[in-house]
């Protein structure tokens, strides 16, 4: 059967699709948080909701190593696109992480990971290119599985998918100000989340390969308050099982 892989979402919607797929979940709480275990395309999985935010998630990985013995972790969901090139609709597939709200300056530089002399977590560099792979399959089939009126709404109809530096930090991005500080602290950056830094964090702790895949659903704009609500609803269920099942199936 291969190693345990944890599969991970902050919200409901993100993870809906992937649960569907599981034939043999046996669900159980703990920490205040549902976990189902079972078995998806010859994997033993477990998959869980972290919740919004840096603790929720570091927490549940923490669970999710510790008490279920998870030696994979792969994080699905959605993010605000920051990079100029990163629409709504396209994949980023993240190669490292960075906590861009992490400053103990002057006794650290900005960004630094105090005690640890690093800036970026790397990501797990197999679980990568497996995701990488995984969301080229999802972009090309995304147009097929919706209806002409939603890729017309929201400007699916050539997604692309990235590859690079994913930040997080414990705020929702939504405005246009927000964005551009971002982009010129950290002008490599691709997107914006809540949690992927924290987990990678968690994940490099306890020697756990990390892997992190997030749908773009708004630029982290005055407008973003209104992208993400719709775009979770209608298209993230879609991304993250076309994502999880080709990449399950490729490790």
């Amino acid at each position: 059967m291969g190693q345990r892989i944890a599969i991970v979402s902050a919200l409901e919607p993100e993870l809906a699709e992937v649960l569907a797929l599981m034939p043999d979940e046996h669900k159980r709480t703990l920490g205040g948080r549902m976990f189902w275990s079972g078995h998806l395309y010859g994997h033993d999985v477990v998959a869980t909701l972290c919740g919004m935010g840096k603790v929720a998630a570091a927490t549940t990985a923490t669970l999710l190593i510790e008490h279920f013995k998870a030696e994979q972790v792969i994080f699905t969901g959605v993010a605000g696109g920051l990079a100029v090139d990163v629409e709504v609709g396209d994949v980023v597939v993240a190669s490292g992480f960075v906590q861009h709200d992490m400053d103990a300056s002057p006794m650290f530089p900005r960004f630094e990971l105090p005690g640890r002399g690093i800036t970026q977590l790397p990501a797990d560099g197999v679980l990568a290119q497996v995701l990488r792979e995984a969301s080229q399959d999802a972009v090309t089939w995304l147009p097929k599985l919706l209806d002409e009126a939603t890729l017309a709404s929201l400007g699916l109809h050539r997604p692309a998918v990235h590859q690079g530096l994913l930040v997080s930090g414990d705020r929702f991005v939504s405005s246009q100000a927000e964005s551009h500080a971002l982009r010129a602290a950290l002008p490599e950056a691709l997107a914006v989340d809540m949690e992927s830094a924290a987990v990678a964090q968690v994940c490099r702790d306890f020697g756990v390969g990390f892997g992190a895949v997030r749908a773009i659903s708004d630029r982290a704009d005055n407008e973003a308050h209104v992208d993400f609500p719709r775009f979770l609803d209608q298209v993230a269920r879609h991304y993250s099982a076309r994502i999880i099942r080709k990449a399950l199936n490729l490790l």
